[in-house]
């Protein structure tokens, strides 16, 4: 399976409000209400989620098998948070990101994810067996 309009080098973005819902006291991750890591962590998924999605073929996704960041920085409720993915790698069906977070006083965390194209139907037959 070759994909071919994705390319090393492309880069997307995705943002969210830092709202109760998604602080570490609501999400279980920590008592406080800041933004949480493992929010942090999906609105940079989010990020390489929707890169790929768009380029894979009919009946493709992508699964995530690996995420490594850092979370350097707290941010409140109320202030938005914005998630950067850029694809730095292709090795056949597996995408490496390099994934920043900023909220407006700047890097909140950063890190990388890699993902894996897979075939829904196969996939799913594999996950239920």
């Amino acid at each position: 399976m070759t994909f071919d309009g994705i390319s090393a080098g492309s880069k997307n973005e995705v943002r969210e409000s830092v709202t109760e819902k998604n602080t570490a006291r609501a999400m279980g991750s920590g008592s406080l209400p800041v933004y949480a890591t493992p929010a942090m962590t999906c609105l940079m998924e989010k990020a390489a989620t929707d890169l790929l999605e768009k380029e894979m073929p009919e009946g493709w996704t992508t699964v995530g098998i690996s995420l490594s960041i850092a979370h350097k920085r707290a941010t409140a409720v109320g202030r938005q948070v914005r998630a950067e993915a850029l694809l730095t790698g292709i090795d056949g069906r597996k995408f490496t990101f390099t994934v920043t977070a900023y909220d407006d006083k700047g890097e909140i965390g950063s890190g990388t994810h890699e993902r894996f194209a897979v075939e829904s139907k196969k996939f799913l037959a594999k996950a239920e067996a």
